[in-house]
């Protein structure tokens, strides 16, 4: 494999697992109640809608039908991909709910 095919299959990597950490912020908020296009925009207020997000949410499945996915796991995620607004976004909502 040369360089170019290496950096190819980095890129694609990435891009798959960028798709899946969206894909686990759209199904954990479902499972929380919360809609994850407003979340979004609350952590990312001047990018507007998110394509990839839109994408993700037509793969989630309706809250009693998911499986849990925890906090931590979530926010993990997330820090992997240096979402920190996002996280801190997330946060919140974790608060509220366990007030």
């Amino acid at each position: 494999m040369n360089n170019k095919e290496l950096q190819d299959r980095i890129i694609e990597n990435y891009q798959a697992d960028e798709k899946m950490m969206i894909l686990v912020f759209a199904q954990w908020c479902i499972n929380n109640d919360l809609d994850p296009e407003e979340i979004y925009l609350k952590a990312y207020p001047h990018q507007g809608s998110n394509h990839a997000l839109r994408e993700a949410l037509e793969l989630t499945v309706a809250k009693d039908e998911a499986g849990e996915v925890p906090d931590q796991t979530l926010l993990g995620v997330l820090s992997l991909f240096g979402n920190d607004d996002l996280a801190f976004i997330v946060t919140e909502e974790i608060s509220k709910r366990k007030r």
